[in-house]
């Protein structure tokens, strides 16, 4: 308590110093007594700015050397100023009280948030099992490394469209999907779960070092953006197969991006754009500001 004491003290001087500085500059020279005035005049706001400077450094070292108090501190005598008899003072205890106390609630709800964000509940590689169903805990992303395998041979998909499994990150694979002579799809897979997916021209590399780059064409990269959409729309940790079974079928809908009119418009192009996205339902096309009309 001594220290912190001596530490408002400090600041209330420095801050009276500053103001008698400030006051002293305001006022200036008469301007009648010629140089020997002007130079005294600056003489004494040397010495005054020199001892704001001191008392400065005073105030950090005050500072640095607090501490944390283990309790938060008692008011004490403060009471008392509830009984002030002048005006300007009758209101100080009960906003030092309300004070403290929207200072207590603060640190309550930053607890309580700080506890929230660390469950990481929102993260979609994970799942969450509420204890009140008793749910054995899912593994979707640790089944055979084979699964990724049968579960796409059991899609029925165009003749056009291929698939060619690879796995450059251990036993996750990343499918690239050859839709005709239209696009190439990178699915990167976290066990079962979809996790990235990118898209590229017929004639673009798609290979495993460039799984993260876009593609040079504006249509191929609006698809991208629809297909990340879809993505977060069939993601279900609990149906992890038949969330992959009907994403493939929604991508599988590409097959004719440069040949489907708009089913609102019934336009081919709009803004230099064929139709890009597919209905999540219906798979039916649409023009990107179509779609929400």
């Amino acid at each position: 308590m001594d220290k912190l004491n001596s530490t408002l003290t400090a600041v209330k001087n420095l801050r009276s110093n500053v103001r008698q500085c400030f006051e002293h500059l305001a006022d200036g020279t008469d301007g009648e007594g010629g140089e020997e005035s002007r130079n005294k005049f600056v003489h004494d706001f040397q010495e005054r700015f020199g001892a704001i400077n001191s008392q400065l450094r005073e105030v950090e070292q005050l500072i640095n050397g607090l501490q944390v108090p283990p309790t938060p501190y008692s008011l004490g005598n403060t009471a008392y100023l509830a009984q002030e008899t002048s005006q300007d003072r009758q209101a100080l205890y009960p906003q030092l009280v309300n004070s403290y106390k929207w200072i207590d609630k603060v640190h309550d709800h930053s607890f309580l948030a700080f506890n929230n964000l660390n469950q990481n509940t929102l993260r979609r590689s994970y799942n969450y099992c509420s204890q009140k169903r008793q749910r054995l805990p899912f593994s979707s992303f640790n089944n055979d490394p084979d699964h990724i395998d049968k579960l796409l041979s059991e899609i029925n998909t165009p003749p056009h469209t291929s698939y060619r499994i690879f796995r450059p990150f251990g036993t996750n694979a990343v499918a690239i999907v050859t839709i005709s002579n239209v696009m190439k799809a990178a699915i990167v897979f976290k066990g079962v779960l979809i996790e990235w997916v990118t898209v590229k021209g017929f004639d673009e590399p798609l290979e495993h070092d460039d799984l993260w780059a876009e593609s040079r064409y504006e249509v191929f990269r609006k698809v991208q953006e629809h297909a990340h959409s879809a993505m977060l729309h069939f993601f279900s940790p609990t149906l992890p197969d038949l969330a992959v079974k009907s994403y493939v079928t929604w991508l599988n809908s590409h097959i004719k991006l440069f040949l489907e009119p708009c089913k609102r418009c019934g336009k081919f192009v709009v803004h230099g754009l064929p139709p890009t996205w597919r209905d999540l339902r219906t798979l039916e096309p649409f023009h990107e500001d179509c779609r929400n009309c």
